[in-house]
């Protein structure tokens, strides 16, 4: 089985010592690396009950058997680890250009293991790591240190990750990112790195990868790009990016506005897709080896910010901040997005948490809070946030213990510590069953199944046969996180596609049925994970305020309604009536 060195190179940061072990070629035929991968690892070797920012909880950073291989959306990497955010199944993923250089280090996946007592950057070439000091990094923001660590290693195109101030904070939602805009974002990934006191980690090599059919690799790849080049989708993400989506959902009415209360923004022309083309004079930007282009390099062009350049803003970011806060100013939301992106902090917990706040304020339950709509007022919260000062040091641990310290338990919206995404499930029900029951929290890109229903595939308020879908969708997307594929394909790489692109990368002819149990097993990993940290069918379910407040056009999800699809769910699993796999 090709695409694979089968090579695991383990790291102790506290000994400043490191090893290789090769890998099983029976567990990597039956997990295909990355997600499947690293959550066998995870079982194996992270202590039940482990502190997430504490030394026994390993990190994990996974290539993907198509790393190198210029099979379309293929340029990213995982990282893994028990999250602090939620106390369970912790993984984010990024594209950008890091995954090649990790590739090129001649191994499948790392484990980072223990805590340094002072800061550090690893430099990963093959065969060594080398252990730097970071003394002089610690406290400098995201762009800074890269640009730095660029400079200090000698070698052509080396790929860099690094934390920013929030993660060295320990802050519960810090992230991990590369090529400056480019964000493993959810889960809390950059506060393990940063438990760790490690600001930064340098890969670059020369080893390849040794693909089953190259010239078939290439010839596919052809043919893709001219099947594709006339494609509605293909040319709205290049067009648009993921912005489209704010109309979108605003007609659908589940674009969450003012913190959860309502499925419209009445203003949102000043926050679209159009808005940033008229203001911002975007251009595509591609990740490595990519023909989508889906993200936005913009510069603001007027206003106090005048000059600012950043790629972006996501969909996500525009919702947490444009929606639930109801900041209606693109600039505004562009400095935040890159205030974010400094700092290191996740924008959709960051959105969440400053709207959670405004709201708390709506309520009388802060005495000097902020209102919704002020842009100023979301900044310093946010700089307090990673600074860990004030209100952003209860805001930092994450949402369940802010709720409680803001006395907002009953309102705050999260499913098992972590915010959802801008899908409101009392209109798109299946979300509604995707919040519940993902390993990692209220997560919108396990199953992306938000496109079904909004693609009329299957009706938003449907119950019965939606579990049954939704697994379709769930199934090949947990083949994607293995294959470390770009969601963006989802649309493209159906069964057969993905069928035919493993056989061409590893010379392995795996039928539909051959995947879903792939899919299957890996899913009952991520359960069994979660189910040992002591999350259990209890923490499958809703926040009461989506099931207590209607929306105003009088969509709404009942408990009745989730039950039955999270019962679907767990039988058609092949779970029992608590969510064991048995």
């Amino acid at each position: 089985m090709k695409g694979f060195f089968y090579k695991h190179l383990i790291i102790d940061v506290r000994k400043k010592a490191f090893f290789y072990e090769d890998l099983d070629r029976d567990l990597v035929r039956e997990t295909l690396g990355g997600k499947g991968l690293a959550t066998r690892l995870m079982l194996e070797n992270t202590a039940r009950g482990a502190d997430p920012l504490g030394p026994d909880n390993h990190l994990l950073i996974a290539a993907g058997p198509f790393s190198e291989s210029s099979i379309f959306g293929s340029c990213r990497y995982g990282v893994f680890a028990k999250s602090p955010l939620t106390g369970g199944y912790g993984e984010s993923y990024s594209g950008g250009s890091f995954a090649t250089p990790l590739s090129r280090t001649g191994v499948d996946i790392i484990s980072v293991q223990d805590a340094s007592d002072t800061p550090l950057w690893l430099e990963i070439p093959p065969e060594k790591v080398v252990f730097h000091d970071a003394c002089d990094l610690w406290g400098k923001d995201t762009f800074e240190t890269e640009t730095l660590l660029k400079d200090r290693v000698e070698a052509k195109r080396p790929g860099v990750m690094v934390i920013g101030p929030a993660g060295e904070n320990l802050v519960a939602f810090a992230v991990i990112k590369n090529d400056k805009h480019r964000v493993a974002g959810r889960t809390g990934m950059g506060a393990v790195l940063g438990s760790k006191k490690i600001k930064g980690i340098v890969c670059h090599g020369d080893r390849k990868r040794a693909f089953h059919d190259p010239s078939g690799i290439k010839l596919y790849k052809k043919e893709m790009r001219q099947r594709l080049k006339d494609d509605p989708v293909v040319h709205a993400y290049r067009t648009m990016g993921t912005p489209m989506m704010v109309d979108i959902m605003n007609k659908a009415g589940a674009f969450p506005t003012e913190y959860w209360r309502k499925g419209e923004l009445t203003t949102k022309d000043k926050i679209n897709a159009p808005a940033i083309a008229g203001r911002m004079n975007p251009t595509p930007h591609a990740c490595l080896d990519c023909f989508l282009g889906c993200g936005k390099n913009v510069k603001v062009e007027r206003g106090r910010h005048k000059g600012l350049a950043l790629e972006g803003p996501e969909y996500e970011t525009l919702y947490a901040f444009g929606g639930l806060c109801l900041i209606d100013d693109i600039e505004e939301i562009a400095y935040l997005n890159e205030l974010c992106d400094r700092l290191g902090v996740d924008t959709i917990s960051s959105g969440n948490l400053v709207a959670l706040v405004m709201e708390a304020t709506r309520k009388g339950r802060l005495e000097d809070g902020i209102p919704f709509g002020s842009a100023d007022d979301a900044a310093g919260l946010i700089q307090s946030i990673s600074d860990r000062k004030g209100l952003g040091n209860i805001l930092a641990p994450g949402i369940k213990t802010a709720a409680r310290e803001l006395n907002m338990e009953d309102e705050a919206i999260h499913v098992k510590g972590m915010e959802p995404a801008g899908y409101d499930p009392r209109v798109l029900k299946g979300m509604g069953l995707a919040y519940a029951i993902c390993e990692r929290g209220a997560c919108h890109l396990r199953a992306t199944f938000y496109k079904p229903e909004l693609a009329g595939i299957i009706p938003p308020d449907a119950i019965e046969g939606k579990a049954a879908l939704f697994i379709d969708f769930e199934n090949r997307c947990t083949l994607f996180d293995s294959l470390i594929l770009c969601r963006f394909f989802r649309d493209i790489y159906t069964w057969e596609e993905l069928s035919k692109s493993i056989f061409l990368a590893t010379g392995v002819r795996y039928q539909k049925q051959d995947l879903e149990r792939i899919a299957n097993r890996i899913k009952d990993d991520t359960r069994r994970f979660n189910l040992r940290e002591g999350l259990t069918r209890k923490d499958d379910t809703l926040p009461k305020g989506f099931f207590d407040r209607d929306l105003p056009g009088g969509n709404k999800i009942t408990r009745d309604e989730l039950e039955r699809l999270v019962s679907d769910y767990y039988r058609l699993r092949g779970w029992d009536a608590e969510g064991i796999p048995v």
